[in-house]
């Protein structure tokens, strides 16, 4: 199979060191064009869409592999050797988020950094750890996905965006979870809001910022201070905005965060 081809993975850019970007659950590639190009004068910027999203290979979407995060770390892997990269800044936006750090954990030499936007180890609250929701709040929300989801996709679009006041942002994340193969997301919504990577952030060794809005009903406040608590070598920077996609609704914001994080590393490596 073609790799590249599976992952529909596109690059552009003129820098050395490569940035690759990725999506979150019910989105694709076209969800980085406000921040991606920013980084184009100094990295080499792959964009890809996860298997089942986009443009990416609908066939290649096995469900008993896709069954964990772990299939989608191996597939970023794949990738990037295929690229014949390493020390790669990886920035993943929400579930992806989680995929990086799994990722990294599985082959370090592949990153420098993480940049996590908007990520959650756990989205379920448990004894002593604020996830956002309660089990029955899960269930609800899948068991409502599988009667219709596109009225599923109506109704929680707006809470995930967060900006009432800017309904085509909220337009535009409905039309793309709308374009998703309902199958697929169905299948990938059990495997993102029932996963729990908590255990896994200890063993990230790769320097990483953690990017989180300030108001977000996906992952909330705590979700940030925990993944700070829990990953060595991690920065927490919030964003003064709300929803969980600040790479749509706060584009200027997430650049400059990004680029005040990864500056001291550009100023070294240019020396």
């Amino acid at each position: 199979m073609d790799v590249l081809k599976r992952n529909n993975v596109r690059i552009s850019g003129a820098g050395s060191q490569a940035m690759v970007f990725v999506h979150g659950f019910g989105c694709n590639q076209r969800m980085w064009r406000l921040v991606a190009p920013a980084f184009e004068a100094h990295y080499q910027v792959i964009l890809l869409d996860l298997v089942g999203a986009g443009q990416s290979d609908l066939t290649a979407y096995d469900p008993a592999r896709y069954s964990s995060l772990a299939a989608h770390a191996e597939d970023i892997r794949e990738v990037l050797r295929t690229l014949n990269l390493s020390d790669v800044v990886f920035v993943g936006h929400s579930v992806s988020a989680m995929i990086g750090v799994l990722a990294a954990i599985q082959e370090p030499a592949l990153f420098s950094r993480l940049v996590l936007v908007a990520p959650s180890p756990r989205y379920l609250n448990d004894a002593g750890y604020t996830g956002g929701f309660e089990a029955t709040d899960i269930e609800e929300l899948l068991e409502t996905m599988d009667n219709n989801y596109l009225g599923w996709s109506a109704a929680i679009t707006p809470m995930i965006m967060g900006h009432a006041d800017r309904p085509v942002l909220t337009e535009e994340l409905n039309n793309s979870f709308c374009n998703t193969d309902p199958t697929i997301a169905r299948h990938f919504a059990r495997v993102t809001f029932l996963s729990d990577n908590r255990a896994d952030l200890s063993l990230v060794r790769t320097p990483t910022l953690i990017l989180q809005c300030a108001y977000d009903a996906l992952a909330p406040l705590a979700v940030g201070g925990f993944l700070h608590q829990h990953i060595p070598h991690s920065q927490l920077v919030v964003l003064d905005t709300s929803g969980h996609c600040p790479h749509l609704s706060a584009p200027e914001a997430t650049i400059k965060a990004i680029k005040a994080y990864l500056e001291p590393v550009t100023s070294v490596s240019s020396l």
